[in-house]
Protein backbone atom coordinates (compact mmCIF):
# COMPACT_ATOMS: atom_id res chain seq x y z
CA UNK A 1 0.00 0.00 0.00
CA UNK A 2 2.86 2.28 0.68
CA UNK A 3 4.96 1.64 -2.09
CA UNK A 4 1.86 2.69 -4.53
CA UNK A 5 1.09 6.03 -2.68
CA UNK A 6 4.96 6.77 -3.16
CA UNK A 7 5.45 6.07 -6.84
CA UNK A 8 2.52 8.74 -8.08
CA UNK A 9 4.56 11.73 -5.32
CA UNK A 10 7.96 11.20 -7.11
CA UNK A 11 6.43 11.58 -10.40
CA UNK A 12 4.51 14.67 -9.71
CA UNK A 13 7.52 15.87 -8.13
CA UNK A 14 9.16 15.57 -11.09
CA UNK A 15 6.61 17.11 -13.24
CA UNK A 16 6.37 19.76 -10.86
CA UNK A 17 10.65 20.23 -10.84
CA UNK A 18 10.62 20.30 -15.04
CA UNK A 19 7.82 22.70 -15.15
CA UNK A 20 10.32 25.24 -13.20
CA UNK A 21 12.89 24.34 -14.90
CA UNK A 22 11.90 25.28 -18.03
CA UNK A 23 9.22 28.18 -17.67
CA UNK A 24 10.63 29.60 -13.95
CA UNK A 25 13.78 30.87 -14.20
CA UNK A 26 15.17 31.62 -17.78
CA UNK A 27 18.95 31.85 -19.13
CA UNK A 28 19.32 35.69 -19.33
CA UNK A 29 20.21 36.67 -22.71
CA UNK A 30 22.85 39.15 -24.59
CA UNK A 31 21.86 42.34 -26.51
CA UNK A 32 20.44 42.29 -29.50
CA UNK A 33 22.05 43.44 -32.80
CA UNK A 34 19.63 46.08 -33.17
CA UNK A 35 20.12 47.22 -29.31
CA UNK A 36 23.67 47.28 -30.18
CA UNK A 37 23.46 49.54 -33.10
CA UNK A 38 21.05 51.42 -31.13
CA UNK A 39 23.65 52.03 -28.42
CA UNK A 40 26.39 52.55 -30.81
CA UNK A 41 24.18 55.45 -32.30
CA UNK A 42 23.48 57.22 -29.21
CA UNK A 43 27.04 56.72 -27.86
CA UNK A 44 28.19 58.63 -31.12
CA UNK A 45 25.79 61.09 -30.91
CA UNK A 46 27.15 61.77 -27.41
CA UNK A 47 30.69 61.69 -28.35
CA UNK A 48 29.27 64.63 -31.19
CA UNK A 49 27.70 66.43 -28.82
CA UNK A 50 30.26 66.81 -26.19
CA UNK A 51 33.43 67.66 -29.40
CA UNK A 52 30.84 70.27 -30.16
CA UNK A 53 30.64 71.84 -26.91
CA UNK A 54 34.52 71.48 -26.35
CA UNK A 55 34.58 73.23 -29.67
CA UNK A 56 32.43 76.32 -28.57
CA UNK A 57 33.95 76.60 -25.54
CA UNK A 58 37.35 77.04 -27.22
CA UNK A 59 36.19 79.57 -29.40
CA UNK A 60 34.70 81.50 -26.52
CA UNK A 61 37.87 81.48 -24.97
CA UNK A 62 39.92 82.32 -27.92
CA UNK A 63 37.26 84.99 -28.50
CA UNK A 64 38.00 86.37 -24.71
CA UNK A 65 41.47 85.84 -25.12
CA UNK A 66 41.28 88.23 -28.31
CA UNK A 67 39.34 90.80 -26.78
CA UNK A 68 41.32 91.20 -24.18
CA UNK A 69 44.50 91.08 -26.20
CA UNK A 70 42.94 94.26 -27.97
CA UNK A 71 41.85 95.83 -25.50
CA UNK A 72 45.10 95.60 -23.56
CA UNK A 73 46.92 96.84 -26.93
CA UNK A 74 44.11 100.12 -26.91
CA UNK A 75 44.86 101.09 -23.06
CA UNK A 76 48.63 101.25 -24.13
CA UNK A 77 48.09 102.93 -26.90
CA UNK A 78 46.52 105.04 -25.17
CA UNK A 79 48.78 105.59 -22.75
CA UNK A 80 51.63 106.01 -25.00
CA UNK A 81 49.61 108.78 -27.19
CA UNK A 82 48.98 110.23 -23.51
CA UNK A 83 52.53 110.63 -23.10
CA UNK A 84 53.96 111.25 -26.11
CA UNK A 85 51.10 114.73 -25.89
CA UNK A 86 52.32 115.31 -22.50
CA UNK A 87 55.74 116.01 -24.21
CA UNK A 88 54.57 118.22 -26.82
CA UNK A 89 52.34 120.32 -24.73
CA UNK A 90 54.54 120.70 -22.54
CA UNK A 91 55.73 124.83 -21.94
CA UNK A 92 58.91 126.24 -21.44
CA UNK A 93 60.27 129.74 -20.07
CA UNK A 94 62.09 132.60 -21.18
CA UNK A 95 64.55 134.99 -19.12
CA UNK A 96 63.05 138.49 -18.88
CA UNK A 97 62.67 140.42 -22.28
CA UNK A 98 64.39 137.51 -23.84
CA UNK A 99 63.65 135.65 -26.65
CA UNK A 100 66.55 133.00 -26.84
CA UNK A 101 66.06 129.35 -25.90
CA UNK A 102 67.28 128.78 -22.28
CA UNK A 103 68.76 125.17 -21.40
CA UNK A 104 66.00 124.03 -19.57
CA UNK A 105 63.89 124.80 -22.83
CA UNK A 106 66.39 123.34 -25.06
CA UNK A 107 65.76 119.91 -22.95
CA UNK A 108 62.15 120.32 -23.60
CA UNK A 109 62.66 121.01 -27.22
CA UNK A 110 64.62 118.03 -27.70
CA UNK A 111 61.94 115.63 -26.62
CA UNK A 112 59.16 116.87 -28.68
CA UNK A 113 61.74 117.03 -31.49
CA UNK A 114 61.91 113.15 -30.77
CA UNK A 115 58.17 112.55 -30.56
CA UNK A 116 57.83 114.71 -33.99
CA UNK A 117 60.31 112.82 -35.44
CA UNK A 118 58.61 109.78 -34.66
CA UNK A 119 54.97 111.18 -35.82
CA UNK A 120 55.63 112.96 -38.80
CA UNK A 121 51.40 113.78 -39.59
CA UNK A 122 51.33 115.57 -36.37
CA UNK A 123 51.27 118.96 -36.30
CA UNK A 124 51.79 121.71 -33.20
CA UNK A 125 50.69 125.57 -32.75
CA UNK A 126 53.44 127.60 -30.64
CA UNK A 127 52.04 130.01 -28.47
CA UNK A 128 54.57 132.88 -27.11
CA UNK A 129 53.88 135.32 -24.46
CA UNK A 130 55.27 137.53 -21.98
CA UNK A 131 54.48 139.56 -18.79
CA UNK A 132 52.37 142.27 -18.13
CA UNK A 133 55.51 144.54 -18.13
CA UNK A 134 55.87 146.96 -21.63
CA UNK A 135 53.59 148.13 -24.01
CA UNK A 136 51.22 145.74 -25.60
CA UNK A 137 52.18 146.14 -29.03
CA UNK A 138 55.98 145.33 -27.38
CA UNK A 139 54.79 142.31 -25.64
CA UNK A 140 53.04 141.22 -28.80
CA UNK A 141 56.09 141.21 -30.43
CA UNK A 142 58.06 139.77 -28.06
CA UNK A 143 55.91 136.73 -27.63
CA UNK A 144 56.19 135.99 -31.64
CA UNK A 145 60.08 136.18 -31.17
CA UNK A 146 59.87 133.42 -28.45
CA UNK A 147 57.36 131.40 -30.74
CA UNK A 148 59.75 131.59 -33.45
CA UNK A 149 62.33 130.96 -31.53
CA UNK A 150 61.13 127.02 -30.67
CA UNK A 151 59.90 126.78 -34.53
CA UNK A 152 63.24 127.82 -35.71
CA UNK A 153 65.01 125.40 -33.23
CA UNK A 154 62.96 122.47 -34.14
CA UNK A 155 63.27 122.69 -37.99
CA UNK A 156 66.93 123.73 -37.38
CA UNK A 157 66.92 119.66 -36.49
CA UNK A 158 64.80 119.16 -39.59
CA UNK A 159 61.00 119.04 -38.58
CA UNK A 160 59.33 121.20 -41.60
CA UNK A 161 58.55 123.87 -40.85
CA UNK A 162 54.79 123.82 -42.58
CA UNK A 163 54.12 121.36 -39.40
CA UNK A 164 54.57 124.22 -36.99
CA UNK A 165 52.26 127.06 -36.57
CA UNK A 166 53.34 130.47 -34.60
CA UNK A 167 51.25 133.07 -33.00
CA UNK A 168 51.78 135.51 -29.92
CA UNK A 169 49.16 136.47 -27.04
CA UNK A 170 51.41 139.01 -25.72
CA UNK A 171 50.62 139.75 -22.00
CA UNK A 172 46.88 139.08 -22.64
CA UNK A 173 46.67 135.93 -21.32
CA UNK A 174 48.99 135.45 -18.06
CA UNK A 175 49.29 132.30 -16.87
CA UNK A 176 49.05 133.57 -12.94
CA UNK A 177 47.49 136.76 -12.17
CA UNK A 178 49.71 138.75 -9.79
CA UNK A 179 52.32 141.41 -10.37
CA UNK A 180 55.35 139.74 -8.65
CA UNK A 181 58.39 138.03 -9.83
CA UNK A 182 57.24 135.07 -9.55
CA UNK A 183 54.03 135.26 -11.70
CA UNK A 184 56.24 137.04 -14.52
CA UNK A 185 59.13 134.49 -14.60
CA UNK A 186 55.60 131.59 -15.37
CA UNK A 187 54.15 134.33 -17.62
CA UNK A 188 57.29 134.42 -20.04
CA UNK A 189 56.40 131.56 -21.74
CA UNK A 190 55.20 129.28 -25.15
CA UNK A 191 52.42 127.42 -25.16
CA UNK A 192 52.42 124.29 -27.52
CA UNK A 193 48.97 122.65 -28.81
CA UNK A 194 48.79 119.54 -31.10
CA UNK A 195 46.79 120.96 -34.39
CA UNK A 196 46.72 117.55 -36.09
CA UNK A 197 47.57 114.22 -35.75
CA UNK A 198 47.22 113.73 -32.38
CA UNK A 199 44.49 111.00 -32.08
CA UNK A 200 47.34 107.93 -31.42
CA UNK A 201 51.07 109.15 -31.44
CA UNK A 202 54.05 107.21 -30.82
CA UNK A 203 56.33 107.67 -27.74
CA UNK A 204 59.63 106.44 -28.56
CA UNK A 205 61.28 107.88 -25.33
CA UNK A 206 59.28 105.71 -23.78
CA UNK A 207 58.38 108.51 -20.84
Amino acid sequence: MKHRLTIPVMMAALALGSVAACGGNPEPQGPTPEEIAAQARADSIAAAQRAEQERLAAERRAEQQRLEAERRAREEAARETAAARSILEEMINFDYDRSAIRPDAEQRLMRKLTVLRANPNARIRVAGHADERGSVEYNLALGQRRAEAAKDFLVGFGIDASRIETVSFGEDRPLVRASNEQAWAQNRRDEFTVIAGGDVLRNPGGN
